[in-house]
This record gives structure tokens, sequence and C-alpha cells, in this order.
């Protein structure tokens, strides 16, 4: 429930700031058209007020960032095929930032969480050292913790026990991949979709005109060639993260295993088998 309502809540704000975004373009316009009006009214040079006002636009327009024009360009496709790709970004996105703020928190100091649990070792208090590892949020103290709990089996029980349970922890970690990994291919296939109902449609058009002029043809492939390209643009975003999230669970797995690794020899260090 509280990842749906996350998921909700970050669809919400993107398209609360893509609504606030074209809002503000729209009253910019307003606001420049309304100068126009007055400049001109003022003015009694029309032709000389069009080209000092043309000078602006011109510099606005190569000063426009590679955001603004992504942004027109999403505007000017499609909606229907642009929105699906939009909620493939959206989501994936989301499952995204779920999973790195889940794995930062898993991401505990393990060298210090091993020798402060060596510490309790060496003193004989072995509660100690469990509830030091209970305390401690992450798959590597949760691991420590199942390995110590069975430590009146011996060692062999702690080695079973660590394997065991560190490979729920691993599927705890890897979970969620599964649906990025979806958003990753469907973005693209979803672009690759409406460039070939576009073409299909301007071929119709063709058709329909009895003539290949370029005219009639234009604004339904330049839009259908948009899906495409921001289908890839979602697929890319969503791969950069996704690799990122793979890095941090083989760094975080890495971990784990060094930190079972230095509790059995700690424990047999100190004679807590028995």
């Amino acid at each position: 429930m509280r990842k749906f309502l996350f998921f909700i809540g970050v669809f919400m704000i993107a398209s609360y700031m893509g609504a606030y975004d074209m809002l503000a373009q729209a009253a910019d316009t307003m606001a420049a058209g309304a100068d126009t009006a007055a400049t001109m009214a003022d003015t009694a040079a029309a032709a000389l007020e069009t080209a000092t006002e043309a000078a602006p636009v011109a510099a606005d327009t190569e000063s426009a960032g590679a955001f603004q024009v992504l942004k027109e360009k999403f505007i000017e496709g499609d909606w229907i095929w642009m929105s699906p790709v939009l909620a493939c970004m959206i989501f994936g996105l989301a499952f995204c930032i779920e999973r790195i703020v889940t794995l930062n928190i898993a991401s505990a100091n393990t060298d210090a969480l091993v020798g402060k649990i060596d510490e309790k070792l060496a003193s004989g208090d072995v509660e100690g050292a469990m509830e030091i590892a209970k305390a401690t949020p992450g798959p590597a103290a949760s691991v420590m913790y199942e390995g110590m709990r069975n430590r009146d089996g011996g060692a062999d029980a702690v080695e079973k026990a660590i394997v065991s349970y560190g490979s729920v922890q691993m599927g705890m970690l890897e979970k969620g991949l599964v649906w990025i990994s979806l958003f990753i291919a469907l973005a693209p296939m979803l672009g690759f979709l409406g460039t070939v109902v576009g073409m299909i449609q301007a071929f119709d058009k063709i058709q329909a005109a009895g003539d290949i002029s370029p005219t009639v043809v234009a604004g339904g492939i330049k839009v259908a060639l948009l899906t495409t390209v921001f289908g890839l643009i979602a697929a890319m975003i969503l791969q950069v993260f996704y690799n990122y999230i793979v890095s941090k669970i083989d760094a975080i797995t890495n971990n784990m295993e060094e930190a079972s690794i230095g509790l059995v020899e700690s424990m047999a260090k100190h004679k807590v088998f028995k």
C-alpha cells in the first residue's frame, strides 16, 4: 500500500510539473502578445517594430535548452502514443527511486559492524552482539543475526543459516528490478508501434490524396518519428538507473559475504560454538 501511494505521488507530481510548465508557457505567450500589441499601437513605424521584435525571438529560440526543446517536441507528438511512453517513464523512475532509497538504507558500514560484534564476542557477550546486529539496518546485519541465532548447532549450522538467509536477503534486494526491466523494454516498443501506425496513416493520406506531396505526409511522419525518439530516450534514462541499482546490489552482496565470513571466523576465534 505504501509503495502504491508512493507511485501515485510521483505520478501526480510529474503531472503537476508538466501542467505547470504548460500554463507558464501559455501565460508567457499571452504576455508577449499583449506587449507586442501595445508596442505596435504606440509606434508609428510598424516595419521597424517587427524587425526589432524578431531579433529577441530568434535569440530566445537559439538559447533554448535541451529540456525546453524536448518538451516542445513532446507536445508536438501524438498524445495517444506519447502518453503511454510518459507513463512508462514515470512508473519506471518511481521504481528506480524506491530501489535507490532502499539500497542506500541497506548500505551499512559492515567493517564497523563486524568490529563491534567482535568486541562483544571477545567479552563473551553473545546476546549483546545479537542485539547490535538486530538494531543495525541492512541485509548484512540480518544475516549475521541469523548466524549467531543458530550458534548452538555449531559452525555448520551457522554457515547453513547464513547461506539460506542470504538468499532471502538477495531476493529482497532485487525486488522490483523485473518491473524496471519491463519499462525499459516497453518504452521503445511503444515508440516503434506509434511510428509504424503513424507511417500507415501517412500512406493512407497519400492514397486518399492520390499524390505523393510532402505537405500531405510530412506532419504525420514527423509525429510518428517523435514517438520513437521519446521511447528511446525513456529507455536510455531508465537503463542508466537500472545499471546503477544492479551495481549497488552487487556491492551490498559482497559486503554481506565479507561480513558473514568475518562473523564465522570471529565466532570460531572466541570459541562461541558449542
